[in-house]
C-alpha cells in the first residue's frame, strides 16, 4: 500500500490556492493524498486531482471550545479510518487542533506555520492575552518524536526558537512553490500606470496603508490606478468591513476586482505589485508577481524581504508608512528602466529559489525523513 498523507487545512480554497503544488509533488512521489478541511466550493477541484476529501467542521476566527472539540473529534475519526503515515497541518489553528487529534496515534506530523499570524503580530488585547498561553502550548504539542514545525523564512525560525521550540523540531522550506512554467514574464500593459494588491483585505496586510498611499499619489497629480484583488475575511480580526471596501471602489483610480482566479491575467494589467504587509510567511502574491516579471514594492518585514530584494527586485519601505509607500511607488512609476530591471531580477530569483518543483522535492524529502525517523 502507498503511504498515506493527510493534509489538514481549515478551508478548502486555501488548500487549492496554497498547497496544491506540494500535494501534487507528494502524489507524484507515490503518496495517497487525503485532505481534511471545511468544504465550501472546492470539493470538485480536490476530487479532480485524485485526492480523498474528508469534511471537518472547522470554525476559523473563534476560540469556542465546542467548535474546537467538534473539529478534534472529526480529525480523530479520520485518523482511525485513514491511518496516515504523515499528517501535514497547515497554519496555526490546524496545527494546534491537528496535533491534539493526533495524540497517541502512530503518525509523523508536519506543522506548517505560514507566518506567525495575527496572534503574534497584532497589538490587540486579545492577541496580547493569547501570546503567553501559546508558547507553552506549542512547546507541549510540537516536542514529539518525528514532528516538525515547518516555517518559510529565517525570522519565523528565530521566533519559534524564542518561544522555546527546539531547533531539531524546526524545518525551513521557503514557501509552497510557484508554477514558473505556467506563469511567464509578461510585457507591460498600455495605458495609465497600474499597481496591484492581491490578498485578503486585512489591516495586517497593509491594505489601508496602500489606499492611503494611493490617495497621496492622486493628490500629487499622479495618474496611477490601483487594482485590488481580494475580499474581506470576517473570520480574521484585522479584516476591513465590506462597507469600507465598497467605499474604496468609489474613489478615483481604485478598481475592486474581488477574488481573481486567473492571476496571470491580473498581472498582465498591472505594472507594479504592492504588498505593505506587517508580516508574512512567504507571500504567494509576490511570488506570482515575480514569476510574471513584475517589480515589487513591499514592507521591510519577515517574508516580504525574502522575495523583495531592496533595489534589486523591488523596493522595501517601513511598516504602516503611507508616505514612504507612495514615494516608492512614485519612484518605480517614473522609471520604466528600473521597472524592467527589477522585474527581470524578480523572475530570476523566483525561478532559482521558489519554483514549485524544487519546493515539492524538498517537502517530499522532509516526509521521507520523518517516516524514516531521522528527526527524532
Amino acid at each position: 500500500m502507498p503511504p498515506r498523507l493527510l493534509y489538514v487545512v481549515t478551508e478548502d480554497w486555501y488548500f487549492l490556492s496554497h498547497r496544491l503544488p506540494m500535494a501534487r509533488a507528494a502524489r507524484a512521489a507515490g503518496y495517497e493524498v487525503h485532505v481534511a478541511t471545511k468544504v465550501a466550493d472546492g470539493a470538485a477541484a480536490i476530487a479532480a486531482e485524485g485526492f480523498v476529501l474528508h469534511p471537518v467542521p472547522f470554525a476559523r476566527g473563534t476560540l469556542s471550545p465546542i467548535a474546537s472539540l467538534a473539529a478534534i473529534r472529526a480529525l480523530r475519526r479520520i485518523h482511525r479510518t485513514v491511518r496516515p503515515a504523515i499528517a501535514h497541518h497547515v497554519a496555526l489553528q490546524s496545527a494546534v487542533l491537528g496535533m491534539i487529534a493526533a495524540l497517541g496515534r502512530p503518525v509523523a506530523c508536519v506543522n506548517a506555520l505560514t507566518g506567525l499570524g495575527y496572534m503574534f503580530t497584532s497589538g490587540s488585547r486579545k492577541a496580547r492575552w493569547l501570546r503567553p498561553v501559546m508558547g507553552p502550548l506549542l512547546r507541549l504539542l510540537f516536542d514529539r518524536r518525528n514532528c516538525v514545525a515547518l516555517i518559510q523564512n529565517p525570522d519565523d525560525r528565530d521566533g519559534l526558537l524564542a518561544l522555546g521550540i527546539s531547533a531539531r523540531r524546526i524545518a525551513l522550506i521557503p514557501g509552497s512553490g510557484v508554477d514558473t512554467e505556467t506563469l511567464q514574464p509578461l510585457p507591460e500593459p498600455d495605458g495609465p500606470l497600474s499597481i496591484a494588491f492581491v490578498g485578503r483585505l486585512l489591516d495586517d496586510k497593509g491594505i489601508r496603508t496602500l489606499v492611503g498611499a494611493h490617495r497621496l499619489l492622486r493628490q500629487s497629480g499622479a495618474n496611477i490606478e490601483l487594482l485590488i484583488a481580494g475580499t474581506p475575511d470576517p473570520a480574521n480580526p484585522s479584516s476591513v468591513t465590506e462597507d469600507e471596501a465598497q467605499g474604496w471602489s468609489r474613489e478615483p483610480g481604485i478598481h475592486r476586482l474581488g477574488h481573481v482566479d486567473d492571476i496571470a491575467a491580473l498581472w498582465a494589467r498591472a505594472h507594479i505589485a504592492v504588498l505593505p504587509s506587517r508580516r508574512e510567511g512567504l507571500p504567494k502574491s509576490l511570488l506570482e508577481a515575480a514569476a510574471c516579471g513584475r517589480p515589487m514594492v513591499a514592507t521591510d518585514v519577515p517574508g516580504c524581504r525574502e522575495i523583495v530584494r531592496h533595489e534589486e527586485s523591488g523596493l522595501l519601505v517601513p511598516v504602516d508608512d503611507a508616505e514612504a509607500l507612495a514615494a516608492a511607488i512614485a519612484t518605480l512609476a517614473g522609471s520604466p528602466e528600473r521597472r524592467a530591471r527589477y522585474g527581470a531580477a524578480a523572475r530570476r530569483l523566483v525561478v532559482e529559489k521558489f519554483a514549485a518543483d524544487a519546493i515539492g522535492r524538498q517537502t517530499v524529502e522532509l516526509y521521507l525523513m520523518l517516516i524514516a525517523g531521522q528527526r527524532n
